[in-house]
């Protein structure tokens, strides 16, 4: 039997343990209806970030280390700036 991805197979409640003040937090975010599906999808980005990460830390064993500058490069070219080390990559 295949385990299902995030965010696919059928719901069933859990249960968690939460601070006081970050249960108010979320109620006033979500409303007491919302709270599930919020925490749901706050789960799921975790664990895409948890994986990106892994891959990243799997990337820089095997090819070294990202180039920080040119990763600095890219980004400006992604925000539209025009910077010099933007044009240099």
């Amino acid at each position: 039997m295949t385990t299902p991805a995030p965010g696919e197979g059928p719901v069933r409640p859990v249960s968690v343990s939460l601070h006081e003040g970050t249960i108010a937090a979320l109620k006033a975010r979500t409303g007491k209806r919302g709270m599930s599906g919020y925490v749901e999808l706050l789960i799921q980005r975790q664990l895409e970030r948890d994986r990106l990460r892994e891959l990243i830390e799997e990337a820089e064993a095997v090819h070294g280390p990202v180039d920080e500058e040119a990763v600095a490069a890219k980004r400006a070219i992604l925000r539209g700036e025009s910077t010099d080390a933007a044009g240099a990559a």
